[in-house]
């Protein structure tokens, strides 16, 4: 794990005994920290009972403290702890904030910080794969993977590639990324924000944190994303802030098994400004790009059977992310994707997919938003209603022909059917296993060739 003399002799206190969480009192405690923890449940209070002071910081005193150190899943707009906080002037911090304070005990690094609304996962861990497959020692947290400070820390010359989520970034406060990325920013999360407006000023407050002579770049193909380039170009030195370069990468893509799809060439254009940026030659990268095989529950292919290729995408929450997703497959000859799409809607539309309209097939609705979902695709494409997965699944592989698409991209949450996403994409990988027989897919379930 990561110690710091930063924290020795400071008190904090930690709200949410999750993975992060756990991983934050052992750090503290082990740097010489004086913690008090809570969590509802009594088994990790429990747990950790020989490294902190047990507490409610809603009810214990205040003074003193350094630092709360709270869950990102933490409500901060309607958590009475914001208010109280406040009131005793004690700064609420995340485990990422934890680690900004640590860098300077740690040994010469860099530090890479990745944010959007979609793709923000696939592209750090596609640069994160870019540094490994190129000899140069890396490790991949925050909103992906290993808590950060759960890691065994990096030696000199290591590149740390984080994941954020707005939430994280909340909670963050003088992080200064050497190199940052901003995939996109569209509607999400907005529960937690007052307005559109207050969800893309947080993401941008990752870039108000760098120094003007730090590199970022930008996706740039929607309006808030392109405001935040504006304004950082306006503050930075020359030459330090870009857009993804997709026009240099768009020829070699047909050789990236795992990233298919426009949203994933601009994942790669990113991954490899930064990876440029940071040191890395152009020769590095492309071995690096053609090596990625992505990652699970996003437009991963488990296999085929009969010629249908059967696309795990769950992680497709809203119909931005699934939008790329239809037009990661075009035909020029017919329509050839049954899209099961569904479940607990963050929208009542679905415009953001009807580029994509002209590859689908047919629709396969499932979940509570499967009956709207229904009326709104029934005048574009021919819709079978079917409410649960594995019967969309059984009706699409029942009809499907060769060089055909099953593709689960449902544009929705999960929680109506699942506990989240990836249990969704079990589920369809299970399914898909069951019906197929499994040992009949030319590909082994990670989507890599057996042969």
């Amino acid at each position: 794990m990561i110690e710091s003399s930063a924290f020795a002799g400071k008190r904090f206190a930690v709200l949410g005994l999750a993975r992060s969480g756990l991983a934050t009192v052992a750090s503290l405690h082990a740097s010489g920290a004086q913690v008090t923890a809570w969590d509802r449940r009594p088994g990790p209070r429990e747990e950790v009972s020989g490294m902190a002071a047990i507490g409610d910081p809603l009810e214990i005193d205040l003074a003193g403290f350094d630092g709360i150190v709270v869950s990102p899943g933490v409500p901060l707009n309607t958590h009475p702890l914001t208010a109280r906080a406040r009131a005793a002037g004690v700064p609420l911090i995340g485990d990422i904030e934890l680690f900004a304070m640590a860098r300077t005990s740690l040994p010469a690094h860099k530090v890479v910080g990745i944010t959007g609304t979609n793709g923000k996962s696939t592209t750090t861990a596609l640069v994160h794969h870019l540094f490994e497959s190129a000899g140069v020692a890396a490790r991949m947290g925050g909103n992906i993977g290993l808590p950060i400070l759960a890691q065994e820390p990096l030696p000199e010359g290591g590149v740390y590639v984080l994941e954020l989520s707005s939430y994280q970034i909340d909670l963050t406060h003088s992080l200064e990324c050497d190199a940052a990325a901003l995939t996109n920013v569209t509607p999400d999360h907005l529960d937690r924000y007052d307005g559109f407006d207050a969800y893309a000023a947080s993401k941008a407050r990752l870039f108000a944190m760098q120094r003007a002579d730090q590199f970022a770049v930008f996706g740039c193909e929607d309006n808030a994303t392109r405001a935040i380039y504006q304004t950082e170009l306006a503050r930075r030195d020359a030459g330090r802030v870009a857009r993804a370069d997709t026009a240099t990468l768009a020829a070699r893509q047909r050789g990236w098994i795992g990233l298919k799809g426009p949203h994933n060439l601009q994942n790669a254009a990113i991954a490899r400004q930064i990876a440029l940026e940071l040191g890395l030659g152009e020769e590095q990268i492309e071995a690096g790009l053609a090596g990625f095989r992505g990652l699970p529950h996003r437009m991963e292919i488990l296999g085929t059977f009969g010629g249908v290729t059967f696309i795990n995408d769950s992680k497709a929450t809203n119909p931005a992310s699934t939008a790329p997703a239809l037009g990661a497959y075009p035909r020029n000859a017919k329509p050839h994707i049954h899209w099961i799409v569904g479940g607990l809607p963050k929208g009542d539309n679905l415009d953001d997919c009807a580029p994509g309209f002209p590859n689908v097939a047919a629709a396969y609705t499932i979940g509570e938003a499967g009956p709207h979902f229904a009326d709104l695709l029934e005048p574009q494409m021919p819709v079978q209603r079917c409410e649960m997965l594995c019967e969309a699944v059984t009706r699409a592989l029942a009809v499907a022909k060769e060089d055909d698409v099953i593709m689960l991209s449902p544009a929705c949450a999960s929680f109506d059917q699942f506990k989240d996403y990836e249990a969704r994409g079990e589920a369809f990988r299970q399914i898909v296993e069951g019906l197929t027989g499994g040992t009949s897919v030319p590909f082994d379930f990670a989507g890599r060739s057996a042969a």
